[in-house]
């Protein structure tokens, strides 16, 4: 099966550990959402993973070939950022031709028609782009290109609402047409929730879920009512967090629902992928 391995990773800078014995596997045809606070973890991961940057320690591979200065690899996988890797001087339509030159497999035609659609100006320097299409004309070259591997680290910076609608509708096509492994790092995870297959949370540079989100949604639940009642319910369960309001309060829970002890006045909900996320990268101390 054609997938990418990642193999006890390890990134130091000085003391820090931006990424600690990482291991996971991205499988082919898949949509994953990558997600975690700034300074998890997630940006270098997506850097080591693309030969931006070397591991300190681990291996990396793309169909059991390791992707450190391998070519080969590296055309079939592409990663957009904030980071600017084409020369601010140029035109966006200069851009777009040289990335067709270096990987050989963009859609010009699908370029220009995105362009179009987002009322990109590919005339201009990139240097002359507001945030907002900044972020757009990397989007199209990652919508335009027909490699097996796209990792989008958040993707929509600068967009307004309607121009995030409308790349999350294109991505979902893109995807149904190419059936591309995706990978989208993101803080917007409302927006992804309804996208992606499978949810990796990273913490301190370590990985803490890697499974199917409906697997981590379908592992607990919240209940709200009146605050006594709530921490009755709650006594011997795993409980992630609270919210509370007035003299009401919602508990956030792993494990199956435990219909003995709940009340008429008490309601049990779904989890929520926002807050389980919110309550599992809490730092100690936080409310």
């Amino acid at each position: 099966m054609e997938a990418i391995n990642v193999a006890n990773i390890t990134k130091r800078y000085g003391d820090i550990y931006a990424l600690e014995h990482v291991d996971l596997n991205f499988e082919a045809g898949k949509i994953y959402g990558l997600l975690g606070r700034n300074g998890a973890g997630k940006s270098t991961l997506l850097k080591a993973m693309t030969n931006r940057i070397f591991p300190d320690d681990g291996v990396i591979y793309l169909n059991d070939q390791p992707v450190m200065e391998n070519d080969e690899v590296l055309h079939q996988m592409y990663l957009m950022s904030e980071e600017d890797m084409y020369p601010k001087s140029m035109k966006v339509k200069d851009v777009f031709h040289w990335t067709d030159e270096f990987y050989g497999c963009f859609n010009m035609e699908k370029a220009k028609e995105l362009a179009k659609k987002f009322e990109l100006n590919i005339n201009k320097k990139v240097k002359d782009l507001s945030t907002g299409y900044q972020s757009i004309y990397k989007l199209i070259i990652a919508l335009s290109l027909n490699v097996p591997y796209v990792f989008l680290d958040e993707p929509v910076l600068g967009l307004d609402a309607n121009h995030r609608e409308m790349f999350y509708k294109l991505l979902l096509e893109t995807y149904m047409e190419k059936q591309q492994t995706i990978v989208i790092a993101t803080h917007l995870i409302e927006e992804i929730a309804n996208l992606i297959e499978e949810i990796i949370i990273l913490k301190n540079g370590k990985v803490i879920v890697n499974q199917p989100i409906e697997d981590i949604l379908a592992a607990g639940y919240s209940v709200s009512g009146l605050a006594k009642d709530i921490d009755t319910y709650c006594e011997g369960k795993h409980v992630l967090g609270y919210d509370v309001l007035g003299g009401l309060k919602i508990a956030y829970i792993m494990g199956e629902v435990d219909k003995t002890s709940l009340k008429d006045t008490m309601e049990i909900n779904p989890l929520n992928l926002q807050k389980l996320f919110v309550e599992l990268t809490k730092k100690e101390g936080e409310i």
